[in-house]
């Protein structure tokens, strides 16, 4: 063999051999790939989440957020194919107004809501819409542009299907990260407004990165390198600023007597203190005013202790503000309380803040008292205690994540969890303005064989509420019902048979069950009060 013929390296040579290394510029690429898919995703939840806070429906708002969402994408995909020229240039200007538009969008939005009229709900959605469109259209036009920068600029290392597998790859990798992080660590911790201008950053540190790497094939840089820093300076000052946004729009929507704001993973909670009195928030969305709260929560527990007679086991699910424990605990028979609020922040701050603690009577620290911080549907599934007394003090059913727990399926749940002679109440809705809604309810109760006794109250801060008495056990005549206790504002033995009259206004209506496989309830709740809201 001639000396100067090379030979074939061994296997153990050829295993050793250095691996080929990546490019610089190609890694930055995919990273960006990754950061471009975790900002589009984020801006997609964000909008979805601020729809739902402001307008109401999860369920709808994410579905029609979404679906909007990845149609502008379509477009802006389709729009790409006439980008043709100067390519980096292109990216590098798209991911600065990606990051200007999608970091400032919650800003929008919550200064839109801020300040629009009430009922101006048209105006805010074309805003959001809007927004969503043009970001949506954005997001479609990077991932084709950075398969082709790749391509151009890395053609021997690729073959097409490889270059669409690594890129797709990374871009759901990217997708994932968020959707993981996103309800886990943003929301709680950096809140909507400071998360949205977080990852606008990100896009705007990818145009820098991109700046950077192909510096030398990019005309103007300086123009770019300006534009880079004024994008940065806009997004960094919105970030410092971001309390102040915040604060000032819900200022302008409570009225400016906010004493009280956070956000968990679950809600935005807000108390506001004036003149008038405490009012609690949950999404935007009142849940009680101290002035008229005693008659609401007198009639939410009473009625179903009184019927019993002798409770000594009290369930409440839902109530986080300690207020209907509270009224419970006025029953010096009562041996136990068992508090399930979904949200653990709700039941600190109820517990702990002094103005708070003063409005329930420090009803959650009381020894008789037991909170669980659960969700009551999955709760009620793993225990088998046995309560004398239910009460169920839910936000109004919104959504379907608030509907399935006024559906056959939950009530079921809830009576294999009462005892033999007792009863449980709920909160419903106004039998004036949801009639339907209302007669909706007693039917789901009746649906799963308990007997039932609508009442309602009049509440000056919600109008006229109804609620349902439910049981196995036929509701004794008045004479016979257990007392009343002493210190109630509200509920007298006099005054107790009127509770259960309906005038013909709110007289019962046909109403099918609320079923988890249809909750028409939801859609019904939407359709009444969405026409007060005109």
């Amino acid at each position: 063999m001639d000396s100067s013929t090379p030979l074939p390296a061994s296997p153990a040579q050829a295993s050793s051999s250095p691996a080929p290394r990546v490019p610089l510029a190609e890694l930055a690429l995919l990273v960006s790939v990754f950061v471009v898919a975790a900002c589009g995703l984020l801006y997609e939840l964000a909008a979805a989440s601020l729809a739902s806070y402001l307008l109401g429906d999860s369920v709808l708002q994410f579905s029609t957020i979404i679906g909007t969402y990845l149609f502008a994408m379509g477009i802006g995909s389709w729009l790409s194919r006439h980008v043709e020229q100067q390519l980096v240039a292109q990216f590098l200007r798209i991911e600065l107004l990606v990051g200007l538009i999608g970091g400032f969008m919650p800003v929008a939005l919550f200064l839109a809501h801020g300040s629009l009229p009430v009922g101006a709900d048209g105006a805010f959605r074309v805003l959001l819409y809007g927004l969503v469109v043009v970001i949506g259209t954005l997001v479609g036009l990077e991932i084709p542009l950075v398969m082709r920068i790749l391509k151009r600029h890395f053609q021997e290392r690729y073959a097409l299907k490889d270059l669409v597998s690594q890129v797709l790859t990374f871009d759901y990798l990217g997708a994932l990260a968020v959707a993981v992080a996103f309800p886990l660590l943003l929301v709680p911790h950096l809140g909507l407004v400071r998360t949205g201008l977080f990852f606008g950053l990100l896009n705007a540190a990818v145009a820098v990165w991109a700046l950077w790497l192909f510096r030398h094939q990019l005309r103007h840089v300086a123009a770019h390198a300006w534009a880079c820093a004024a994008v940065l300076a806009a997004l960094l000052a919105g970030l410092v600023g971001a309390d102040r946004i915040t604060t000032w729009s819900e200022d302008n929507f409570y009225g400016g007597d906010v004493v009280l704001r956070e956000q968990t993973p679950w809600q935005r909670i807000v108390v506001t203190h004036g003149t008038a009195g405490v009012r609690l928030f949950l999404n935007g969305n009142l849940q009680f005013h101290s002035r008229d709260e005693y008659r609401y929560h007198e009639a939410l527990a009473h009625p179903a202790l009184r019927a019993h007679g002798a409770p000594r086991r009290v369930l409440v699910l839902g109530g986080g503000d300690g207020m209907a424990v509270r009224e419970v605990l006025r029953h010096p028979g009562v041996e136990q309380v068992t508090l399930v609020e979904l949200d653990p922040r709700m039941t600190t701050l109820f517990r702990d803040v002094p103005l708070l603690r003063q409005l329930n009577g420090d009803a959650l620290s009381n020894p008789r008292v037991r909170v669980v911080n659960a969700d009551a549907f999955a709760w009620l599934q793993t225990q088998r205690e046995v309560f004398d007394v239910v009460l169920i003090d839910f936000p109004d059913p919104s959504n379907f994540s608030l509907g399935k727990l006024y559906t056959t399926t939950f009530y079921e749940s809830v009576d294999q969890h009462l005892a033999a002679g007792g009863y449980l109440a709920v909160q419903t809705t106004s039998p004036l303005i949801a009639r339907r809604s209302f007669w909706t309810v007693v039917q789901t109760l009746e649906a799963v064989g308990l007997q039932t006794w609508p009442y309602h109250v009049t509440v000056p801060s919600f109008g006229e509420w109804g609620f349902v008495l439910a049981g196995r056990r036929p509701l004794r005549q008045n004479d016979h019902l257990g007392p009343l206790p002493q210190g109630l504002r509200f509920l007298t033995a006099e005054g107790w048979p009127a509770l259960f009259h309906f005038p013909p206004d709110m007289s019962r209506v046909p109403a099918e069950p609320n079923r988890l496989s249809n909750q028409s309830l939801v859609q019904s709740f939407e359709e009444e009060w969405g026409k007060v809201q005109q």
